[in-house]
């Protein structure tokens, strides 16, 4: 996934939108809203849809059908007031992660937005070695060298380490660190800045952990 964990928001009433898109922005998501089926088709690429199954141009399952066709790893989560079990096992039988039946809470959605996207992340497979300039990350037996000297990481500095390492020179958001470390998107952005800090302490040279200002880490590719 990118940076930053993309959502779109597919849901026609506007002021639930407008809510919910502003609730999710605070926690760090990057939030696309769209009205109608044909809006969602030619949306940009994103990390979870949060879907909305009455819609005024379509049905959601067959949006949700077709989503599922592009791509197998895409998260999709059924935000409806269909609330009928018939409902909910037809969304799932069609290619929905998950089902939250309206009115539900912001922190039930956040609950839920983290398990699909733990499991959509563990589904894409791992490369087993990781090299970023000096730095070689053994993903498999979790251990680092730099330069080939052995460094010695807790698990949540290599956890940190392992976040920035996967995209190497992009720009890593606070929000992703926090997910992929912490299994969260919601939490003190100052636990991320003290494990960094640690961690460049370790790997010897602090340039090789550069600060994104306004949005979080990047491991240096040269």
């Amino acid at each position: 996934m990118g940076a930053r964990v993309r959502i779109l928001l597919v849901e026609d009433d506007r002021r639930v939108a407008a809510a919910l898109s502003s609730a999710l922005t605070r926690r760090g998501y990057e939030v696309e809203h769209a009205a109608t089926v044909a809006a969602a088709l030619s949306a940009a690429p994103c990390d979870l849809v949060l879907l909305d199954l009455t819609l005024p141009d379509g049905d959601g399952t067959d949006l949700c059908r077709e989503l599922r066709r592009r791509s197998s790893q895409l998260g999709i989560i059924a935000v409806t007031a269909r609330g009928e079990e018939r409902d909910r096992v037809l969304g799932l039988r069609l290619g929905a992660d998950d089902y939250v039946v309206k009115p539900f809470s912001m922190t039930e959605l956040q609950a839920r937005i983290e398990a699909v996207l733990r499991r959509a992340a563990h589904a894409v497979p791992e490369r087993n070695l990781i090299e970023v300039g000096p730095v070689r990350v053994d993903v498999a037996a979790r251990t680092v060298t730099v330069a080939g000297r052995p460094v010695a990481l807790t698990r949540k500095e290599f956890d940190v380490l392992l976040s920035l390492a996967r995209q190497p020179g992009v720009a890593v958001a606070r929000e992703r660190i926090l997910l992929d470390a912490w299994g969260t998107t919601w939490g003190d952005g100052h636990t991320v800045e003290v494990h960094v800090g640690s961690l460049r302490g370790k790997l010897g040279d602090a340039r090789l952990v550069e600060t994104v200002r306004g949005v979080g880490y990047r491991l240096r590719g040269e």
